[in-house]
């Protein structure tokens, strides 16, 4: 813990984040692909386009595809527009995240996006997702829906990763806060990561608990990216001082969102959330010491699903609850 001091003060003199008001207007520049990013699977189902500042991730019968980060990050501003695949999606994951667990393979750090597929006529999810120091033993997911069809255009998909907080957006509405407590030990996220964006069959788990399949015969399944920010703490893993390598105009750094932004995470929550580790009854019988319980919600997900939000017994098997990190996925 005790490199992390000067690193934060580093870090939050050098973040160019202009503002943190209603409209997300941080002016923050956005780079080409090649600037930011490198190929990491698929071969030719990886397509930059002729401006170099789009990217299309396409799954097929052969592969899925995906980039990584040319830099490895401690803290800032990370965010892409994407479009997803349309009609039947059923078994597609598209990932967005942050990941080291090539570099800490026993204790890595993650910080997930994960949109989920489905069949047709029901909407994509998305699920956001966190670990620290190895700690996949503990799912920390959330789940949602969506307020629009993320198929018919692009959004703004953006992480803000500091020593204190994590905060996930969609376009300028505040889906998740998660607040680092003392209660929670290393399990959040402290070491530098690379930016990841995958497209992969999750057959197993992604859509129903498995029980709908990709199918390749809508083959390919083509997720489009753009408008790629990039917006913080380069650091070398391999130099102690974790000394940013590439700095921008100082500028103030927030540690937290506005009470509006607040309102509106909480009345988005409060509409479109579908799951939530803290409030999963089957996985823990006591909350993990992080959760704060809200009892409108607390309630809102008991009328969805009595067994794993109330307690009642389930009559036919259990509930499949997707938790492994992105490295176990690749691994298997």
């Amino acid at each position: 813990m005790g490199w992390f001091q000067p690193i934060v003060v580093l870090v939050l003199s050098v973040l160019a984040i202009a503002s943190c008001n209603e409209e997300n207007d941080r002016n923050l520049p956005i780079i080409s692909f090649e600037e930011g990013y490198s190929h990491l699977f698929g071969g030719d189902n990886l397509i930059v386009l002729r401006d170099g500042k789009a990217v299309h991730l396409s799954l097929d019968e052969r592969s899925g595809s995906g980039f990584m980060s040319h830099d490895i990050y401690l803290h800032g501003f990370f965010s892409a527009s994407v479009k997803l695949p349309a009609d039947y999606t059923a078994g597609i994951v598209v990932a967005f995240y942050m990941s080291n667990g090539d570099t800490y393979k026993e204790n890595h750090d993650e910080i997930d996006f994960e949109f989920l597929g489905n069949i047709r006529g029901k909407d994509w999810r998305i699920q956001t997702n966190m670990y620290g120091n190895g700690s996949t033993s503990v799912g920390r997911e959330e789940r949602y829906n969506l307020w629009f069809d993320p198929s018919e255009d692009f959004h703004q998909y953006s992480i803000l990763w500091t020593e204190k907080h994590i905060i996930f957006y969609v376009d300028d509405v505040v889906l998740r806060e998660i607040e680092r407590t003392e209660a929670m030990g290393g399990d959040f996220p402290s070491k530098p990561m690379s930016l990841y964006a995958t497209i992969w069959d999750g057959s197993n788990w992604a859509t129903n608990g498995g029980k709908y399949r990709v199918n390749y015969k809508y083959a390919p399944y083509v997720a489009r990216f753009s408008d790629f920010v990039l917006h913080g703490c380069a650091v070398d893993p391999m130099d102690s001082s974790l000394r940013c390598e590439k700095t921008t105009a100082p500028e103030s750094f927030p540690e937290t969102i506005t009470p509006k932004q607040r309102q509106a995470m909480q009345n988005f929550r409060m509409k479109h959330m579908s799951y939530s580790y803290c409030y999963d009854l089957v996985r823990y019988k006591v909350p993990p010491p992080e959760c704060v319980i809200d009892p409108q919600v607390a309630d809102k997900l008991k009328r969805l699903d009595a067994v794993t939000f109330g307690g009642a017994k389930r009559r036919h098997g259990r509930r499949q609850h997707h938790h492994r990190s992105h490295s176990e996925d690749a691994s298997a």
